[in-house]
């Protein structure tokens, strides 16, 4: 500062004597003088640049000083003081924290359980998640804070949980935010420090910061946009409306699919007591997410999934692959990582790719094809695709019977009109909610713009889906939206694609979360669904796609009752009927054993073996024209699950127990596994019941064509030859196809048919007209 009131005291002298000195030669009769005052501002500008040079280089050395004095921030996160943004303004700082290397022990096993805090003018702005029993902990999280001002550093602290008593410090480290690049994300390798140990080697945090200034031209518009918006919520709802739908039309549209077959792993490296692991993968592409199975006591894993990922322009087209441990009782450990540009791969082509694991041993085996995008799209109600005659034509043509055998996997389309909603939730303080709408079909997912202040939306918009499998369910869900968190729950409900009726407009009940009872509000929709039937019957008997973003099974009493009840009463009928065929050899009906004993004698005198799936294909047709009692069943059904609102688990964010809580993660773990098992059996044998009771026609159309092709091949073929040609195909199947999945397909065909938790979760809510905001609005005026 001193500097510059020198350099600026200086311009002023000597702009004074440049005026003087004009002064004078014009007073001699020099002919090329100018006017006083135009040299007097040529002076003062050449002079006030070079004092601006001086006080900028003063604040260079001073900041160069400061960095040297403090040793918290790498060498990765220092720049040239010339690259050095203003420090007053509103910036956002996005802050990603990826992992942490050679932490500080702390634990008397040897280990930490360490968290990271982040502090801003003394004030904690986040906390990471505690990773347990690791000196070398991958969080991968981010946060996003806004700041006023760059003259107050990030400090950064790193502690070890212990469970009853204070937490161990193991470092800290101070960011300081002048000295980075806008508008670049800087890889930051931030050395832990102890003031009173200043020594001591505490190991080392890997940041990703990028740094916006809030006055860029991007974020002026957003924040223009914005204010526009909040201010326009009651006279121009229209234009919002569509000014958003553009946003969200172009922001949610992606550019392709990512195929990806993970077949296996190699040489990874042991991390249990045993000299193995128990090896999973986890996939993320941009906010894409996808767990593999965990395949236990193995170096060498045979994973054998296929599944599918989004691929838009925002992601960078980056897939990044973490290999972890799993470990009962206790955190995963982390194995190894890699990442795969997907931008460097050709399309339309399946790469073989060896993908070695860094920072550890081992390889991971994928098979990648990238393919066009499909028939996805966002539109208004005025230019929807079905509604052109030309364009639905060749959509016809496209999924019509001579086309049953090209692309397999593009079974058909759909196309949902979302109209409006009535009678919401009011989720705000002020009466009203700000709904938006989320369509999701398996793990595609598109959403609505938002109308605020309003609890009878209209949204008028209509979306397109590629259709893989007809018997995905399409999930319609309503949120309220917040500015400051996330957005709240209003309604939901779920349509299997198989039950919909084209063209009709209808109005669907919202339903609670678990989709188990009714909650306020009406949503109006308007579905079409064209597919090839063929490819959707050759889909039903192969894997049905993941869906990725799924919520942790969590330990629930009366789940565990309710699937101990099903599981219970798929025993009973069992038991009733054999209590039935006991009772025909006590003779306790005389005339039933007689019929019993000559109907025994019958069938085994003249049993072959085609009977066999004659005989189902008996039950199945004696059910499609004699069981008038579907609807009495689904009475009982719907008596025999006594659905409550479950209590969630309060868990706490900032405290995870250890030590002795161990074991009770352990039991946790054990009793979501026995609470996952009655749920599996109990849901097949459901299942099965459903296929042959006609709960879905298509599913049991499926059956009767199979069930009369097994019954042709075993009546006309001798069973030596069904037998050899299934040994046949087994043994030769790796051989033809080295990475083949391999799937078994009644499994796969049963996967399809819903439980009765499902039947229940499906079964459409009769909507009261009377009670709509509409009719109520009308009476009110009469």
């Amino acid at each position: 500062m001193l500097v510059g009131c020198f350099a600026a005291s200086c311009a002023l002298c000597e702009a004074r004597a440049v005026s003087e000195k004009n002064n004078y030669l014009c007073g001699r009769g020099v002919t090329s003088c100018q006017p006083p005052w135009v040299e007097l501002v040529e002076a003062l500008q050449s002079v006030l640049v070079s004092a601006c040079r001086l006080v900028q280089a003063e604040r260079c050395s001073e900041r160069r000083l400061m960095l040297s004095a403090m040793s918290g921030v790498g060498a990765s996160s220092a720049v040239p003081p010339e690259r050095a943004v203003h420090s007053s303004g509103m910036y956002k700082l996005e802050v990603e924290l990826k992992r942490g290397h050679s932490l500080a022990v702390r634990d008397r096993g040897g280990t930490s359980d360490p968290y990271v805090k982040f502090k801003m003018a003394g004030k904690e702005v986040f906390r990471s998640k505690i990773i347990h029993k690791n000196l070398n902990p991958v969080w991968d999280e981010r946060t996003t804070l806004v700041l006023d001002s760059l003259s107050e550093p990030l400090y950064v602290k790193v502690f070890d949980y212990d469970f009853g008593r204070q937490d161990d410090f193991m470092g800290s480290a101070y960011l300081h935010l002048d000295s980075l690049e806008q508008q670049r994300t800087i890889p930051v390798t931030l050395v832990l420090k102890d003031p009173q140990y200043p020594d001591e080697d505490l190991g080392t945090l890997e940041l990703a910061v990028t740094l916006t200034p809030k006055d860029s031209p991007l974020e002026e518009r957003r924040d223009s946009t914005t204010m526009l918006l909040r201010r326009s919520w009651k006279r121009s709802t229209k234009q919002q409306s569509l000014r958003l739908s553009e946003l969200h039309r172009k922001s949610q549209l992606w550019r392709g699919i990512v195929s990806i077959a993970l077949i296996e792993g190699r040489s990874l490296i042991p991390m249990d007591p045993n000299g193995l692991s128990d090896p999973y993968v986890k996939f993320r592409l941009g906010p894409q997410k996808y767990r593999s199975k965990t395949v236990p006591k193995t170096l060498s894993p045979q994973w054998r999934e296929q599944f599918d990922l989004h691929l838009y322009e925002e992601t960078g087209g980056v897939l990044e692959i973490t290999v972890w441990d799993k470990d009962t009782g206790r955190r995963d450990d982390f194995i190894g990582r890699c990442q795969l540009d997907l931008s460097a791969l050709a399309r339309e082509q399946t790469h073989h790719l060896e993908l070695p694991l860094e920072e550890s041993r081992g390889v991971v085996v994928l098979l990648v094809t990238l393919t066009a995008s499909p028939a996805v799209s966002i539109a208004d109600l005025s230019v929807t695709p079905l509604d052109d005659p030309q364009e639905r034509r060749e959509i016809l043509k496209r999924y019509g019977v001579m086309k049953s055998f090209s692309r397999l996997r593009d079974v058909g389309i759909v196309q949902v009109k979302v109209m409006r909603a009535e009678g919401l939730m009011a989720a705000d303080v002020n009466g009203k909610s700000d709904p938006f709408c989320v369509l999701e079909l398996t793990n595609d997912r598109l959403q609505t713009h938002t109308i605020y202040k309003n609890l009878n939306p209209e949204w008028n918009k209509a979306f397109t889906f590629n259709v893989k499998d007809i018997h995905s369910v399409l999930e319609v869900t309503v949120y309220d939206e917040d500015r400051d968190r996330s957005a709240d729950f209003l309604g939901k409900v779920a349509i299997p694609i198989l039950t919909i009726r084209n063209g009709e407009q209808k109005g669907y009940m919202l339903k609670n979360k678990e989709l188990t009872s009714p909650t306020k509000g009406v949503i109006y929709l308007e579905i079409d669904v064209i597919y090839n039937k063929v490819k959707a019957a050759l889909r039903t008997v192969v894997p049905a796609e993941q869906k990725y973003i799924e919520e942790e099974p969590k330990v629930s009493k009366q789940l565990l009752q309710q699937n101990f009840n099903r599981v219970k009463r798929c025993i009973m009928v069992l038991i009733s009927y054999g209590t039935y065929i006991n009772s025909c050899f006590e003779w306790e009906s005389t005339q039933r054993s007689i019929v019993s004993f000559v109907l025994f004698v019958v069938v085994v005198w003249n049993f072959e073996l085609y009977m066999l799936p004659l005989a189902l294909l008996l039950l199945l047709v004696w059910n499609y024209f004699f069981c008038s009692s579907r609807d009495a069943a689904d009475t009982s059904m719907e008596a025999m699950f006594e659905w409550e609102d479950e209590e969630e688990d309060k868990d706490d964010k900032d405290s995870e127990p250890k030590g002795f809580m161990d074991k009770l993660y352990a039991i946790q773990d054990v009793f979501i596994s026995v609470q996952s098992a009655l749920d599996e059996v109990a849901s097949y044998a459901e299942r099965i019941k459903n296929t042959f009771t006609w709960t879905v026609p298509f599913l049991s159309w499926l059956a009767i064509t199979a069930l009369c092709l097994a019954t042709l091949l075993l009546y006309l073929l001798p069973l030596r030859y069904l037998v050899l040609a299934w040994g046949v195909n087994k043994f030769t199947k790796k051989l033809r196809n080295p990475y083949m999945i391999d799937n078994n397909e009644l499994l796969d065909f049963l996967s399809r048919v819903p439980s009765d938790v499902q039947v229940m979760q499906y079964r459409e809510l009769k909507v009261d007209v009377g009670q709509s905001p509409n009719k109520r609005r009308r009476t009110n005026q009469s």
